[in-house]
This record gives C-alpha cells, sequence and structure tokens, in this order.
C-alpha cells in the first residue's frame, strides 16, 4: 500500500493542472478508490481532495510570484475557467489574493509533495481476527452526526443519552446475530475522512435477515461479506481510537486485505460503570487486496 501510494503522489504531480481521476488511478494501482482514499486520509492526515488543492496552489503560486503572465493566463493554465475561481480557491489555501501575493512576494502556505515511508512500528501485537459473515441486519437507533476523529464524540453521547434505559434491556433481548450486544455502527462514512463531515451513527444490534424488525427501529441491511476483527481492551476511548488507527498505519499495509464499503462496528464486550475502561470487538468490513 505504501508504494501505491507514492505511485499516486506521483500520478497526481503529473495531472496537477487538469481534472484528477482518482477511480482511474485506483484501477491503474490495482485498488479501489474507496480503499485508497480512506488509507490516504488515514496517513497524510487530510483528504486526498484538499491535498490536491494545496499542491494545485503551492504550484499556481510560484506562477503568480516569477511569471509575467497575466491572472487570467494562469489560472487557465491552472484548470480554472476564470480569475474569480482561481482567487478563491487561491486565497482558500494562502490567505491572501492572487493580486497580493504578486505585489508583496506573499503570504505563502507551501505544500511539499508528499512521500509515503514504511517505519517499523507493530511492537505490540494486533490481536486479530478473519470473519466469513452471511448477510445480517442491524437494528437500532440513529441518527446524523459529524464525524470526529479524537475524544469522545458529544453528538453520538447526546442521541446514545437520550434512549431510555429500558430501551438498551429491549435491544440486547432483540440481537441474535454476531457482533454480539449492544453495538456503536458507523454508515456513510466519508472515503475521505473529513473531519466534521457527517456520517450515519445507530446505536442497536445485529440480527439475522429473517428476525421481524420493530417498526420504531432503523435498519442498516449488511450484505454478505468478510471481516477483519480487531480486539482491544484499556482506556476507553483512547484505545479503541488508537488501534482503529493502527489498522490504516500498520495492519492494512502489512496483509493482503483492503476495505471495502460497509459500516464499521465496535462491539463492547465489557466496560467499567464509568466507561473509563474497556473491551471492545472493531469490526471493519473487507476485501482481498
Amino acid at each position: 500500500m505504501i508504494s501505491a501510494l507514492n505511485r499516486l503522489v506521483a500520478l497526481v504531480e503529473e495531472h496537477l493542472a487538469e481534472e484528477f481521476d482518482v477511480s482511474a488511478a485506483a484501477r491503474t494501482l490495482g485498488t479501489t478508490e474507496y480503499h485508497l482514499r480512506r488509507m490516504f486520509s488515514s496517513l497524510a492526515g487530510m483528504p486526498l481532495s484538499e491535498y490536491l488543492r494545496r499542491r494545485r496552489m503551492t504550484i499556481a503560486a510560484g506562477d503568480v510570484v516569477r511569471d509575467e503572465d497575466d491572472l487570467l493566463s494562469i489560472a487557465v493554465r491552472h484548470g480554472y475557467g476564470s480569475t474569480e475561481a482561481f482567487g478563491r480557491a487561491f486565497r482558500a489555501v494562502h490567505g491572501a489574493r492572487p493580486s497580493d501575493v504578486r505585489r508583496d512576494g506573499g503570504p505563502l502556505r507551501t505544500q511539499p509533495q508528499l512521500r509515503f515511508r514504511l517505519t517499523v512500528e507493530g511492537n505490540i501485537p494486533m490481536n486479530t481476527r478473519i470473519v466469513d459473515r452471511p448477510a445480517f441486519r442491524l437494528i437500532g437507533h440513529s441518527a446524523r452526526v459529524p464525524l470526529i476523529h479524537l475524544g469522545i464524540n458529544p453528538h453520538i453521547q447526546r442521541h446514545i443519552a437520550a434512549l431510555p434505559l429500558e430501551e438498551h434491556a429491549r435491544l440486547k433481548d432483540l440481537g441474535d446475530s454476531e457482533p454480539v450486544g449492544l453495538l456503536q455502527v458507523c454508515d456513510d462514512v466519508d472515503p475521505d475522512g473529513v473531519e466534521g463531515s457527517e456520517l450515519t451513527y445507530l446505536h442497536g444490534v445485529a440480527v439475522s435477515p429473517g428476525t421481524p424488525t420493530p417498526d420504531d427501529l432503523d435498519t442498516i441491511e449488511v450484505p454478505t461479506g468478510r471481516w477483519a476483527v480487531f480486539h482491544t481492551a484499556g482506556p476507553h476511548p483512547q484505545t479503541l481510537q488508537d488501534a482503529w488507527a493502527a489498522t490504516a498505519t500498520e495492519w492494512f499495509p502489512a496483509n493482503p486485505w483492503r476495505l471495502r464499503p460497509g459500516p464499521s462496528i465496535v462491539a463492547v464486550l465489557e466496560r467499567a460503570d464509568d466507561f473509563s475502561t474497556a473491551t471492545c470487538e472493531l469490526w471493519l468490513p473487507i476485501e482481498p487486496a
């Protein structure tokens, strides 16, 4: 995967002045757009779309400062149809208008070309199993919430806290399939993993396809597929979030699997009364790379 990401960066450099076709790049690299976007954002710390924008405006800034061409010619050269559109994109990256930068020589916020390198980590083994699961259904109470990478998501907290205590027991009684217990489900996640982008969060359980679903519950149909299941135990939610990050930085680069579209599921197996520690399983949908 590290090699594929470096080849992706090279493709980006070759097509900075035109619309970049991520699907075509993924096919060239022998992977899927979904997996490529997820791995890039996890390892680079920014979405691929944001990296593209920053690189284009970094090269464009050099032309603005040193080139004698008018700004419209520079805008067209970098794929923009007007100085207005170019100016908006330029200012979003550099915080100044092209005309101001041409006059003053700055300010400029440069985005260097990325280089992905494999570092030797993984000194703590990841407790993982591969599971083939027939189709199942997730049922529960869902809400649209913003994506937050670190710490507790207060929007999810409020959603769960609003449920009556007896509803948790009712849901647990309905569950009859793996993953077991009350589940924290994230679906419809932006492949770029943009902080603040919306996702569907479902608090519920897994049931077999034939299990009747009460009318007051939301459902997510999960097709037959393969899953990587990561077992975690320790301070919560830090241990779980560290494991989630390590799947991108350590597990996927070292194993012949890639992410496929589908919900990610956290099953809380045990927890302290105050939720300061927990034992969890993180289920991620995968397919052969």
